[in-house]
């Protein structure tokens, strides 16, 4: 039996299957849309709308952005002689909130696992093998996950990077195994970005 119109129905299903967002939440964010003026609803919508349609890779880095090149690679006074190797675009969000690295990044959208069907070819690493030969890079820091599949994808990056002479560093320890870098604080990732060691 369903307890709501089909509108109400509608909402809460779409909201349910965002991630981290379960049939209680979901319930909860629906009535609190409806109650909201028509005008911040409006804008709430427009802005969805607007970043599904205008947000899209950076042609460097490839972190999301609304410009052509983002705005970490278009600025001068970063370190692009250094470049930070990372699973995804949050993880990206959580080294620039310590506000101590000034290098410039290279996002791969994903990581290898060989059980999920990911491999080499399946994230971006054509493209920062790409950016190594085409660019004057001294560094390549890798901060990929504490996860099976960020090792993974760290042993297979250094492989690659190693006979090129390019210096390759992994984030030290201070993230916990198996710990998404979104979810851990500014201290403990620059505590891991300073003790980073050679690979």
């Amino acid at each position: 039996m369903e307890l709501y119109s089909g509108h109400i129905n509608r909402l809460i299903e779409e909201l349910a299957s965002l991630p981290g967002i379960g049939g209680k939440s979901a319930q909860r964010l629906a009535f609190y849309l409806i109650n909201l003026p028509k005008d911040r609803v409006k804008r709430l919508a427009d802005s969805i709308v607007d970043a599904r349609e205008n947000v899209h890779y950076c042609k460097i880095c490839y972190t999301l952005t609304d410009e052509d090149i983002c705005p970490i690679c278009s600025k001068k006074d970063r370190n692009h002689r250094m470049i930070m190797v990372v699973e995804n675009a949050r993880d990206l969000a959580a080294y620039e909130k310590t506000g101590k690295y000034d290098g410039v990044y290279h996002v791969l959208h994903g990581a290898i696992s060989p059980m999920l069907g990911i491999g080499p070819g399946d994230i971006r690493l054509a493209e920062l093998i790409k950016r190594l030969e085409t660019e004057e890079v001294d560094e390549v820091i890798i901060a990929t996950n504490s996860s099976l599949e960020g090792e993974t994808t760290a042993m297979y990056i250094s492989k690659l990077i190693k006979p090129t002479g390019i210096k390759v560093t992994r984030i030290a320890s201070g993230v916990p195994v198996g710990g998404d870098l979104e979810y851990i604080d500014e201290v403990t990732l620059l505590r891991a970005l300073e003790g980073r060691t050679e690979l």
